[in-house]
């Protein structure tokens, strides 16, 4: 029984590409590393929540949650996915993706393998991660009017498992126990070990604490209102407001004028000529084989030669007066309302 489905994070992926259209180098590659983290948890998500709507998704007996996020006394927890059977045995699932493999040591240290670097590098321990998304998941619980059998309150049962990629490499030791660390397509062989196993007071508990489908489906939609959307700012994770630059801003007040024949120029200007022509250079490696293209933040200049962005600030001189960039065609025109002027900033080359 599911009853809700991953939130879509579709606009986080937008939100890092275009942030990658203004970013400096060294930002680059922070969002790059964040876009591509990003990426694989997506994918590692998506290929288990298909594993278990296929296994689990029309069973009257386990509700599935994907994607549940609680926020209760100041703590949070991001739960991949959460499984409530009518034993209220709840399984609490963290999602892990890996390209290459995980290894585990004989003291629990995860390490994933990096495949540039021809080495595994310590990881934080996705056990721990989700021990403390269970502490808040309780946290919740406690606050649901749970049904109640011969007047006691009955108590939920928290469970911690890992899954990983059915297809990633899994270095296990010989000593520490790693039965919750599986692969995602064996869950419901898992889970039914998992009932196989279980003792005989265990069993009485567990039939004990019993719901019916309906009062199951109850419980899952009031954890359910609980639910708070995650919202990130990743401009402000980067250091990256709208319009800033990242240059040392330069005021452009005068016509540009581009031939195709020879590096663009600037007409007359107080300004020098060289200072005039290094605002029409691409600002990592001065190359003049740049273009005027449109982000999220507005028109900034993108270079072949090395594919980086420079920021455009224009301003027509005078305090309290803003100016735009009009495009037509291939030609971008500098344009002040307040004195109402307008001429050509800048050309793109066919």
């Amino acid at each position: 029984m599911i009853i809700k489905n991953a939130d879509d994070k579709s606009s986080l992926v937008q939100q890092l590409e275009d942030l990658l259209a203004i970013a400096t180098s060294e930002q680059k590659t922070k969002i790059t590393q964040e876009l591509r983290n990003l990426r694989a948890g997506i994918k590692g998500e998506q290929e288990a929540a298909y594993l278990i709507d296929f296994d689990l998704g029309k069973s009257q007996n386990t509700l599935v949650i994907h994607d549940l996020r609680l926020e209760i006394g100041g703590r949070i927890a991001q739960i991949d996915h959460l499984l409530i059977n009518r034993t209220l045995n709840i399984f609490v699932l963290e999602t892990k993706h890996f390209h290459a493999g995980l290894k585990i040591t004989e003291d629990g240290e995860f390490m994933s393998w990096n495949a540039f670097k021809k080495c595994f590098e310590g990881m934080s321990s996705p056990f721990a991660q989700n021990e403390r998304h269970i502490a808040v998941l309780n946290d919740a619980l406690a606050r649901i009017d749970m049904p109640s059998k011969i007047g006691l309150r009955l108590s939920p049962v928290c469970h911690s498992y890992v899954l990983i990629s059915s297809k990633a490499r899994i270095d296990r030791p010989k000593t520490f126990d790693t039965s919750h660390i599986i692969k995602s397509d064996m869950l419901s062989a898992t889970l039914e070990r998992f009932f196989d196993k279980a003792g005989v007071l265990e069993v009485v508990g567990s039939l004990a604490r019993c719901l019916s489908a309906d009062t199951l489906e109850k419980v899952g939609q009031t954890l359910l209102r609980m639910h708070r959307p995650a919202s990130f700012d990743y401009a402000a994770k980067f250091g990256i407001q709208p319009g800033q630059s990242f240059v040392t801003p330069v005021s452009i007040t005068l016509q540009v004028v581009v031939k195709p024949e020879s590096v663009p120029q600037l007409s007359t200007s107080p300004q020098k000529p060289a200072d005039a022509l290094s605002l029409l250079l691409c600002r990592e490696c001065k190359s003049t084989r740049i273009s005027v293209q449109y982000g999220k933040f507005g028109y900034y200049f993108k270079c072949s030669e090395c594919d980086s962005n420079t920021p455009i600030k224009i301003s027509c001189g005078k305090a309290g007066h803003k100016e735009r960039i009009r495009k037509d065609g291939q030609m971008f025109y500098r344009e002040c309302s307040d004195c109402g002027t307008s001429g050509l900033f800048f050309t793109n080359q066919q």
